[in-house]
């Protein structure tokens, strides 16, 4: 299989979709690997380190795209991509389509095969293509709150960890996942006191058992998350119903009982973001203001580590790329149902049902897909 790997164009994406390594392992599978010059500088990767593995160079996306079976990304097509895209072509990247109707429409009309990172499961319910981005947005969200907390960039002016004599930040996790999980960790290390918002008490015990009392867990009610945001310097929004909208935790009515320069840090953001008055920033201008909270809502969080982000994702991507490359999407998906959860468009057809869900369309179901192909 011929598999192609473009430079990433959305703003301030500075990852790339494949690691020297993950072309090197292609290669020694028989494949031919194409990436565009200079996809993996922004990484740390120069081209002459995918050209001593054995992949080839291409000057423009146009021929990445015109050339390849596959094409391996990190963030969804962006809409001039899209136009790159040709029928029977397999996509495999992130591609968070219940926020993003134009997208979907999109990928529908090209004919391509799209396989979104973020829905391919594992046999313990995970997502195991999602987690090590989930990993490196969780610790990210405490660290970049704590900047947008600073008075010069609108923030209360409250330092994360406090001195002695000055309490501490107080830090609002909403959600006990991957991203909510070490979002405490590194909360909880900055010196900040942290609570942890959950609806699972499993989790809750997990997060107990694992963490003591690092930070304290609360179950998830109305009336919890309405109290402890009056009491909040920041909040990180890390709550997550796979392929689906995000739910809205924060209304903008609620803005009003939080304190004056308080912070928002919407890591929900690509599927939609978990507060009324999000929007998607980028790296470049990643907060603003509504009735006195700041908001940070940068949808590619991990990308301003490029190298660490591009590097774990490789590691959790290269098997499935790999099943796919070696036997073709099809019996990829018909041999791991795992990997066939996260099929979300084929030959013009919706394949999965919270897109569906979400933006009102039609669904065909992925086994139907299969049988059809």
């Amino acid at each position: 299989m011929k598999i192609g790997c473009p430079t990433e164009i959305k703003p301030q994406e500075f990852r790339v979709g494949l690691t020297p390594g993950a072309a090197q392992e292609a290669i020694a599978h028989g494949h031919d690997v194409l990436i565009q010059a200079g996809a993996g500088v922004e990484a740390g990767f120069e081209d002459a380190a995918y050209q001593s593995v054995g992949a080839s160079i291409a000057e423009s996306a146009e021929d990445i795209y015109d050339r390849s079976d596959m094409i391996v990304k990190v963030k969804e097509p962006q809409a001039t991509e899209r136009k790159m895209l040709n029928e029977g072509q397999v996509l495999f990247a992130y591609l968070h389509l219940a926020p993003d109707p134009e997208q979907t429409k999109d990928l529908m009309a090209s004919g391509c095969t799209a396989i979104a990172y973020e829905t391919v499961t594992d046999a313990n319910g995970g997502l195991p293509l999602l987690a090590p981005m989930s990993e490196v947005a969780g610790k990210l969200a405490p660290q970049m709150g704590a900047w947008a907390l600073q008075k010069a960039n609108g923030g209360r002016g409250v330092l994360v960890g406090g001195v002695p004599g000055v309490n501490p930040a107080q830090i609002v996790v909403i959600g006990g996942g991957v991203v909510g999980t070490h979002a405490a960790r590194v909360a909880a290390g900055m010196g900040a006191r942290v609570t942890v918002l959950d609806r699972s008490l499993p989790r809750m015990r997990y997060l107990d058992d694992n963490f003591g009392n690092s930070f304290r867990t609360l179950y998830a009610s109305q009336a919890n998350v309405a109290d402890l945001i009056t009491q909040a310097d920041m909040v990180v929004g890390a709550v997550l119903i796979p392929g689906a909208e995000a739910p809205t935790l924060i209304s903008k009515a609620d803005l009003a009982t939080m304190k004056p320069g308080a912070v928002l840090v919407d890591v929900a953001i690509d599927q939609g973001g978990c507060f009324e008055t999000s929007k998607a920033t980028t790296h470049e201008d990643p907060i603003y203001e509504v009735d006195g909270i700041m908001h940070y809502c940068v949808a590619n969080m991990p990308g301003a580590v490029a190298r660490t982000s591009t590097i774990a994702l490789g590691h959790a991507t290269m098997p499935f790329m790999l099943a796919i490359a070696d036997k073709g999407w099809k019996q990829a998906c018909e041999d791991d149902p795992h990997l066939l959860n996260g099929l979300n468009i084929h030959a013009g057809k919706l394949t999965y049902f919270a897109v569906g869900k979400a933006l009102g369309l039609d669904v065909t179901s992925p086994q139907m897909a299969l049988k059809t192909a």
